[in-house]
């Protein structure tokens, strides 16, 4: 592809990716989905024809957002979206070359130790802009009590220990929220590049994802943290809620590997999914089952014998 072709692809994608951020403002689920969206024209510019494209791609949709939006807006776009693909598509991107000539790509396992690493930086960030985990907390409360009031049309007699309880968690949602929007997003596209065969890296598979050991770490000083008083311990359990994302990526790797001792395991993998889709707890499951894997093993005791267990 020459450099005009992959310019203007990268700059549809931008584009595209601001109006996806832009339905937001429509203030209907069906805009709160596309928004959620925002990401995958990025990573599909990113993971097809490399960082320069992403960076493109997202400085695009920023100066879009820029003209028709205000400064904020292109800023929250630069550092929930543009900035953070570019880095992740940087980093999968990154291969090794083998003695014998083949390529090792960047292992599954350190992509979910950068994901996590970007959202506990944005806790951090969103702590130091207000003030302290106090005043964060303050706002979140404010906040949320006036949306509960809006919501019901009615004094709520409880409405401060509600809001209270909602805002201690928000924060670490939040983070939660925006990881698994990027493993979809960031999936999707590979997935679909995969299928017409543009992708630049072969697609990791699941079942090779093993973490780093200071997110285990982090999330015992996370642990630690909650016994301590004041907003401090409201900034440790919103922290240990956002470490559970990378915890059930680990969870799902063993599921995976566990999976290939049987005769289908498409379909008890798929039985799976739509059975947490529906509950909810299981993943919960699977998370303790990914911290459990990051001591023990377990991808490697569980995985058919034979079987090669990257990363």
């Amino acid at each position: 592809m020459t450099r005009f072709a992959t310019a203007a692809v990268a700059v549809a994608c931008g584009a595209v990716a601001g109006c996806l951020y832009l339905a937001g403002t429509l203030g209907t689920p069906g805009g709160l989905i596309l928004v959620y969206l925002t990401q995958l024209p990025l990573f599909l510019a990113g993971l097809w024809l490399g960082v320069g494209a992403a960076v493109a791609a997202g400085l695009t949709g920023s100066a879009m957002l820029l003209m028709t939006s205000d400064l904020f807006g292109a800023a929250l776009f630069v550092a929930v979206n543009a900035a953070p693909v570019a880095l992740l598509v940087r980093q999968a991107l990154l291969a090794r070359q083998r003695e014998d000539g083949s390529l090792v790509w960047y292992p599954p396992g350190l992509l979910a130790a950068w994901l996590a690493a970007l959202a506990l930086a944005g806790i951090a960030a969103a702590v130091l802009l207000m003030g302290g985990p106090e005043s964060l907390h303050a706002a979140l409360r404010a906040v949320v009590g006036q949306v509960l009031e809006r919501m019901v049309r009615r004094p709520l007699p409880n409405r401060d220990q509600v809001a209270d309880a909602l805002a201690l968690a928000i924060p670490g949602m939040v983070a939660a929220s925006w990881m698994i929007m990027a493993v979809v997003n960031g999936a999707l596209a590979q997935g679909l590049l995969a299928r017409f065969g543009i992708n630049w890296r072969p697609s990791p598979a699941i079942a090779e994802l093993g973490l780093p050991l200071w997110l285990p770490l982090a999330l015992g000083l996370a642990a630690l943290g909650t016994m301590l008083g004041g907003g401090w311990r409201a900034v440790a359990i919103n922290l240990m809620i956002a470490l559970s994302v990378p915890f059930c990526l680990a969870g799902l790797a063993v599921l995976h590997a566990a999976a290939r001792r049987l005769t289908h395991p498409a379909t008890a993998l798929v039985g799976f999914y739509v059975i947490a889709a529906v509950f909810g707890w299981p993943f919960l499951a699977v998370a303790i089952l990914g911290l459990l894997e990051s001591w023990l093993g377990l991808r490697h005791r569980l995985a058919p014998q034979g079987a090669r267990i990257d990363g």
